[in-house]
């Protein structure tokens, strides 16, 4: 089936609404072939048709399926791993200063977290180097808008290509071997990590995310334009507590997005906060 030039400038403009996710004519192969096999998967006849079913679908199921299709999951474990040092070195020290162990909770956000290395990421990065881990309730949240991603985060099970950077000591005690290729995440380590679906552009959602105190976000806001940068960056704002932190990807600034938020410049990072008062 044909798909036009300018049934892809429709395709766009609605996913772009519906995600904040930006694509244009230089992405016009992947789009072209993931909504080709969307077409044929629901046996309609044009493009058109096709839109129509995913806009007034009750329940908006192939919505999300059409979601899981043109989103990218590529990640490993301890990915930009100074950013986890700075977490564990820096943040979680100066959080700490305004909870009260025993009682208070630490409260992370891994968004987007794909296919799920990244929030285990951080509860190893935690357990093995933040001496405090035990004086707090650690809460580690962790979305996408991936269903089929989040499915494969909560069962834990990755190839070695994803552990290419773990050492084997952490190998050993965070995961099992299922055979050759495949280790799973240990199941406390699993039951650790609340997996949920949310939109990050999505502001009925956002209003429901409140008390974080460190959100990492890297590597999603490049796939943004400036509206929906900004208007994240203020969903952030609002979903941290006084003195919480945002970390980006090492592509990804701030400063060109919004003036809200102040620049920390630790040893291992730099990283974003909202200001105390």
């Amino acid at each position: 089936m044909r798909i036009s030039a300018e049934d892809v400038t429709v395709f766009c403009d609605f996913f772009y609404k519906k995600t904040g996710i930006s694509m244009d004519a230089s992405r016009r192969y992947f789009i072209d072939r993931r909504l080709e096999d969307r077409i044929a998967a629901n046996e309609c006849r044009s493009f058109r048709e096709y839109l129509a079913l995913v806009k007034f679908q009750p329940g908006g199921s192939e919505m999300q399926a059409l979601i899981n299709e043109m989103t990218v999951n590529e990640t490993y474990f301890f990915r930009e791993d100074y950013q986890f040092t700075c977490l564990t070195k820096r943040m979680l020290d100066e959080i700490a200063v305004h909870k009260i162990a025993g009682r208070d909770r630490i409260r992370i956000w891994s968004a987007p977290c794909s296919t799920g290395e990244e929030p285990y990421s951080i509860a190893i990065s935690i357990l093995e180097n933040w001496s405090r881990a035990s004086d707090f309730d650690i809460e580690i949240m962790a979305s996408d808008i991936d269903t089929r991603a989040l499915g494969r985060a909560r069962n834990g099970i990755y190839q070695a290509r994803a552990l290419h950077r773990v050492p084997q000591r952490i190998r050993d005690t965070y995961f099992r071997q299922i055979d050759a290729d495949n280790w799973q995440v240990v199941k406390d380590l699993r039951d650790s990590v609340d997996f949920g679906v949310i939109n990050v552009c999505d502001p009925a959602q956002m209003a429901r995310v409140r008390g974080i105190d460190v959100i990492f976000c890297r590597n999603l806001l490049i796939y943004f334009d400036d509206l929906s940068r900004r208007q994240t960056a203020e969903h952030f704002f609002d979903a941290l507590n006084p003195g919480g932190f945002v970390a980006l990807g090492h592509s990804e600034s701030m400063s060109r997005i919004s003036g809200i938020f102040l620049p920390r410049k630790f040893p291992e990072a730099l990283v974003h906060q909202r200001p105390l008062t």
